[in-house]
């Protein structure tokens, strides 16, 4: 499911939009920022399951549509539709919670249709789309084979599909990666997960935690930032680095499941790919710093790592 890192990409995005806010927003505002970001990701997994049941499912429609015509041919009369009686396919389209998510985004209404039917073109003149269908039988492995070739050859290398799930995801760039390996996996496994508890309880009272102790214990998480700054003014350091290095500093003194290599590497990641080129080199020697502090001075109350990140 759905990783701490992605969860922290999340807090800090939370945290950053209230920086934005006069007067921090209102009552429960942080909470329900936070919550918007998790269904968004959500949205973006159940949007791809659907895209890839109606390529899938293009079959019958392209069957339809050529028997229709006025003079069809013995070709258009005998369009072999087996992958709509696909396994997988009826797996996806009968799962509870999925179907629950469909009827509420309604993701029908924002479908491209003619990419759709393009994908399912590309799809019929493939050899891979020719050997299933030349084969009577439906073995399991055939049956999960195509599927993936649909979403991991058909629909990720196309640019026309990248971006019609740009413009309707702006969170794609952040949940990709992560929402790419979620689909494999259920296609792999479907059933193995419910989209419903795409965050696990555990998991969302982390994040939960972590956003409240960065908003409630701000300036106390400060007053172990600002010695370190040595000759950097803290009103002039990027605002995102002053919230990771908070984020970081709340991890070390209350997370206590967390190993502190965990945290610091986490945020100089994070520092790398979302704010400038310095910043991870930046938040690596504050990061460090006070956490050599805190070992020093017998602060750091770390019992169980297993857990980790």
């Amino acid at each position: 499911m759905i990783s701490r890192r992605n969860i922290r990409v999340k807090v800090m995005q939370t945290l950053y939009t209230l920086t934005t806010q006069e007067g921090g927003g209102k009552p429960g505002e942080p909470q329900r920022l936070l919550q918007k970001h998790f269904d968004g990701s959500r949205e973006l997994l159940q949007y791809l399951l659907y895209f890839i049941s109606e390529v899938a499912g293009y079959a019958e429609t392209d069957s339809y549509q050529r028997r229709s015509k006025h003079l069809p041919s013995t070709e258009d009369l005998n369009v072999n539709t087996k992958i709509a009686g696909n396994e997988l396919l009826w797996t996806l389209r009968e799962d509870e919670s999925l179907k629950a998510e469909w009827a509420q985004s309604k993701p029908e209404l924002r479908i491209d249709r003619d990419l759709v039917r393009q994908t399912y073109v590309r799809l019929a003149e493939s050899s891979e789309y020719q050997g299933y269908i030349a084969s009577e039988s439906r073995d399991k492995k055939s049956e999960r084979a195509i599927i993936g070739y649909i979403f991991e050859e058909l629909l990720l290398p196309n640019e026309s599909f990248t971006n019609h799930i740009e413009e309707l995801f702006s969170n794609w760039d952040d949940d990709g990666e992560m929402t790419v390996q979620l689909v494999q996996g259920f296609l792999q496994k479907p059933g193995s997960f419910r989209i419903d508890q795409y965050i696990s309880t555990e998991k969302l009272q982390f994040a939960r935690s972590l956003l409240s102790t960065v908003i409630e214990k701000q300036e106390h998480l400060e007053q172990y930032i600002h010695p370190k700054l040595k000759n950097w003014d803290a009103e002039r350091i990027a605002a995102l680095d002053m919230i990771l290095m908070k984020m970081g500093v709340a991890e070390l003194l209350y997370f206590e499941t967390i190993p502190p290599k965990v945290t610091i590497n986490e945020y100089i990641e994070l520092a790398k790919e979302y704010s400038t080129a310095q910043s991870g080199q930046f938040i690596n020697g504050i990061l460090d710093n006070i956490h050599k502090d805190l070992a020093q001075s017998g602060q750091l109350h770390k019992t169980d790592f297993r857990k980790g990140a």
